[in-house]
């Protein structure tokens, strides 16, 4: 039974009582994502660039640009900073100026807060079909210059009388990947009851999460939105409890925001140095990094029943880890201040490892980033170390080992600069603003949430040692 939004209620509370309620076994929803995969079969070719419909290498820049010059664009990038140890480089990177919506529509449905998820295909996604935000799209989609069907629940995004938001903030997506990319994570709580529709499910913040504890089930876009939410309660980031104060922490990403130097130029993709460009991919010369890719896709539950487009497809499994000690016997994760070339405003706060580490083969331990080779060791008692996807829209099979590691409580507390102790809800707290809290770490966040409510001690599937 649906109820109406009750205003008055703590929003803290009741999404506690969501974390607490998980009627449904991980199997039967995965059951239901496995079912609705075979309901909607779609197919993903990879196709020579010359047979990307739609698609073009402009003449004057060698950019790999839509003739419509709506989605996205794949132009070069000349990158020079004073952060770690490669002081200058170019590179291919996506260009795409629609802020996308990511949007998930809330009900109350027997007391408790629901969540609208959609099956969604995505032609990058390792599996096809992922857990997705109820609409995931971009403007050039939802004002369909694609001319096709429109997003299903997008009315809710963009008619305010249709409900109330819970969380409204523009966030970042992979600074190595995009240039200023920015999303609209919000979720909205409906005003009325909501049309149901085969692709799309009511679950609670507790089922959501124990699907997290399994690979590749919650997809990238699910998770930065739900992650946005004000799980903890207030003493979960408080002054009492934590080992910085909130006041230490503005200051802290305040300073090394301002600590460096970020100069990103666009330049033509056809002159971008150390990469390749043949019949079938853009590539580093050295087989590092990723690749840019064509595929031709046919879908029957998308807006458009085929297109084709550009992907990026990384070199190898990208690592996102968290180093969490307890001080005073309150869990806190080793952040860090981590700059990328697409970031709109330089650094964000990141995991404490964020890289791909067979990025780093050959080169010398010093060049290393700090703690790869602490978490990746025996010295560590990893609590959770499950693989996860990244976005599908834009990337091919992009995954990320989601990992974190406890140490002792003889760990050193000392850091250097760029790195922070901070509680889960000071990292809560960081998701509220824009461009604080990057897009690896707010994965991790809602991971490190669903570990939280999971009973057992340890989570680990799909990870390898």
């Amino acid at each position: 039974m649906e109820t109406r939004p009750r205003p008055g209620t703590d929003l803290p509370d009741r999404l506690a009582a969501s974390v607490a309620h998980a009627a449904r076994p991980v199997e039967e929803i995965a059951a239901w994502l496995d079912e609705r995969r075979q309901a909607n079969p779609s197919t993903v070719e990879r196709v020579p660039f010359a047979d990307l419909a739609g698609w073009e290498f402009a003449p004057d820049s060698g950019d790999l640009v839509h003739s419509t010059g709506r989605f996205f664009g794949v132009h070069g990038l000349r990158v020079r900073t004073d952060y770690g140890h490669r002081p200058a480089w170019e590179q291919p990177i996506i260009d795409q100026r629609d802020v996308a919506i990511l949007g998930i529509v809330a009900r109350e449905i027997d007391g408790v807060l629901h969540f609208l998820m959609q099956a969604k295909m995505e032609p990058g996604n390792v599996n096809t079909v992922q857990l997705s935000p109820t609409v995931q799209a971009t403007s050039s989609n939802y004002l369909r210059a694609h001319k096709g069907a429109p997003s299903r629940y997008v009315e809710y995004f963009v008619d305010r009388t249709r409900g109330r938001a819970l969380v409204d903030v523009l966030q970042s997506e992979q600074g190595s990947w995009f240039v200023g990319k920015r999303n609209r994570n919000i979720v909205v709580e409906a005003l009325g009851p909501v049309e149901p529709h085969d692709d799309f499910v009511w679950l609670t913040l507790g089922e959501i999460l124990a699907l997290l504890r399994q690979p590749h089930l919650v997809n990238m876009d699910a998770r930065t939105v739900l992650s946005c939410l004000p799980v903890e309660p207030p003493a979960a980031g408080g002054e009492g409890a934590s080992w910085w104060s909130g006041p230490q922490v503005r200051s802290w990403l305040t300073e090394r925001k301002a600590a460096y130097a970020l100069a990103a130029d666009y330049l033509p993709l056809a002159s971008v140095a150390g990469w390749r460009r043949t019949a079938d991919e853009i590539a580093h010369d050295e087989g590092r990094y990723f690749k840019v890719v064509g595929v031709r896709v046919s879908a029957t539950n998308r807006e458009v029943a085929g297109w084709s487009q550009p992907l990026l497809e990384p070199a190898s499994t990208g690592l996102a880890a968290f180093v969490m000690r307890r001080i005073g016997g309150v869990p806190h994760v080793l952040a860090r201040a981590d700059l990328r070339p697409g970031y709109r405003d330089v650094v964000e706060v990141g995991p404490t490892v964020q890289c791909t580490p067979d990025n780093y083969v050959g080169r010398p331990a010093s060049e290393w980033p700090a703690y790869l080779d602490l978490v990746l060791s025996r010295r560590v008692r990893p609590i959770y170390d499950v693989m996860q996807s990244e976005e599908g829209g834009r990337f091919h099979h992009a995954l990320t080992r989601h990992l974190v590691v406890e140490v002792g409580g003889g760990f050193p507390l000392g850091t250097g600069p760029d790195f922070a102790w901070l509680t889960l809800g000071q990292l809560g707290e960081l998701t509220r603003h824009s461009y604080q809290l990057d897009m690896e770490a707010r994965s991790l966040l809602l991971c490190l949430r669903g570990l939280t409510a999971a009973s057992t001690p340890t989570v680990r599937t799909g990870g390898s040692r």
